[in-house]
């Protein structure tokens, strides 16, 4: 068995050119000619290997056959480290050197039913980057398409896989090619993008992951295991947003991002001051990127869109002031398709995956107990969100929202470190969260709404009682919570907690 590790990245087609000419590319050895890969993945009917995340696969290269399996590894940033066992193929499957037991027992419960399932076809061009101290790294170029019946999809990626030296290198290498190349990290290997095809399963957007923190963790390497569960719901939403005009993959873009925000300030005390600075303002300017585009979709589809006028709003104005919230909404749309710019966004990954492998520690941080750690800093929050709970007494507006920050910031904590705590006890506690955060949520949307509403109305006395009507079909509902919310907030804040001994 052999440990593949390896770094992928896409980039679009015209930028083939260059990438030849880029002086490290340029630079680096040729290995042999550009080759044609031929080759044709292996399943049951019912596709038992894949939900197992085994892929077998057979290879042509001219004359040579080989025959691979792989076990999947969870890709972060488009870097991977999976085992591998390849081996010549003479027509017959031979699962003999597989020496993970679970594989092993897979492959021979299924070796006669396996029927092929999918193929790729396509170029490689490999080159050996050589830059000394023990690192040798291949870069291959691959161009060509995967195949699933009649559909087809197109390939178009540079690999770097490691031949010696740490993951660090791969990632080093990949920052310092996206400074000038729209290179973009990918989590989906050519495998998990044929079964998608061949199932026709289009990307859907990705929600943050359950923590899987351990006690024995210490606080460096929980913080590093939590954000990159972020990189990758960032990642996988911004690959989505790409390539699909569906909202919600901005939207949980952004949720990625306000997450890791959050992580820098839990975890602050055990990282280096520059490092929390440096990313939680870069990582802020990103995510204002898009904000217009949830706040507009809200505002159409949650506000605007179910007010009906019941014969209570006469002439036009009401549909014109839809229509210019619909406008302001596909702007704002148009606009954030525009802004994620995918070259900015991959060269963020990178350096911020490049800069997570590179965290130090040290014994002080190693000693640190984690579960000590998670109470202290839940703690906080809660004290933060008591201060802002007194601060609303007057239900101003700006206040109840400053309220709902600090929910949200004791969510997002209470998430993370779940797992060291009775689980029960934390399910109730963030449900009751999410219920008051939803509460406050509404609010603080019908205020903005009123804003937003008022300011496109401009002096237009119709336009003016079209937003006035639209707020007092919600006034109902906002008095009430608006009521209630500090009743529904306050045992979460002075009530029982589940990382209270």
């Amino acid at each position: 068995m052999s440990q593949e590790i390896e770094l992928k990245l896409s980039l679009p087609a015209r930028s083939l050119p260059a990438l030849r000419r880029h002086p490290l590319l340029a630079a680096a050895q040729k290995l042999g000619q550009t080759a044609t890969l031929d080759n044709t993945y292996y399943d049951t009917a019912d596709l038992a290997l894949k939900a197992r995340k085994v892929a077998v696969r057979t290879r042509r290269q001219g004359r040579t056959w080989l025959q691979t399996v792989k076990c999947a590894a969870q890709s972060t940033g488009g870097l991977s480290s999976r085992p591998e066992w390849e081996q010549p193929f003479s027509g017959a499957f031979d699962f003999s050197a597989v020496d993970e037991p679970a594989a092993a027992r897979l492959l021979a419960r299924h070796e006669a039913a396996l029927v092929p399932v999918f193929t790729t076809r396509f170029r490689r061009e490999t080159r050996l980057h050589a830059p000394g101290n023990g690192v040798e790294i291949l870069l291959m170029i691959d161009r060509g398409e995967i195949l699933a019946g009649e559909r087809a999809t197109p390939i178009c990626e540079l690999e770097l896989e490691l031949r010696s030296g740490q993951a660090t290198d791969l990632l080093a290498l990949a920052c310092e090619l996206a400074r000038s190349l729209p290179l973009v990290p990918s989590d989906l290997s050519k495998a998990e993008r044929g079964y998608r095809l061949f199932l026709d399963q289009p990307l859907k957007p990705l929600r943050a992951e359950p923590s899987h923190l351990r006690a024995d963790m210490n606080p460096v390497d929980a913080f590093r295991d939590l954000a990159f569960a972020c990189l990758r719901q960032w990642q996988g939403n911004a690959a989505g947003a790409a390539v699909c005009d569906a909202p919600e993959f901005i939207h949980q873009l952004r949720v990625a991002l306000r997450r890791l925000r959050s992580l820098l300030r839990l975890f602050a005390p055990a990282l280096p001051p520059g490092f929390v600075d440096e990313w939680n303002e870069k990582l802020r300017d990103t995510a204002n990127r898009f904000g217009d585009a949830r706040d507009l979709d809200v505002l159409y589809e949650e506000l605007l869109a179910p007010v009906v006028p019941d014969g209570l709003a006469e002439g036009d104005a009401l549909p014109r002031l839809l229509a210019m919230a619909r406008e302001a909404r596909d702007r704002a749309r148009a606009d954030a398709s525009h802004n994620l710019n995918a070259a900015a966004q991959g060269r963020l990954m990178l350096d911020f995956s490049l800069a997570l492998h590179r965290l130090p520690s040290n014994n002080l941080i190693g000693a640190v107990d984690l579960t000590t750690f998670a109470r202290l800093q839940l703690t906080r929050l809660r004290k933060k969100a008591r201060r802002r709970f007194e601060d609303s007494a007057s239900l101003i507006p700006t206040r109840l929202h400053a309220l709902r920050i600090a929910l949200k910031r004791l969510r997002y904590g209470a998430e993370f470190f779940a797992p060291l705590f009775p689980a029960r006890q934390v399910v109730r506690y963030l449900e009751t969260l999410a219920r008051a955060q939803t509460t406050l949520g509404f609010l603080n949307d019908v205020d903005v709404a009123r804003g937003r509403l008022e300011g496109w109305a401009d002096e237009d006395e119709e336009l003016l009682a079209a937003a006035a009507f639209i707020t007092g079909w919600h006034g109902p509902r906002y008095a009430r919570l608006r009521r209630r919310t500090r009743q529904e907030v306050k045992p979460l804040l002075w009530g029982r907690t589940p990382w209270r001994k």
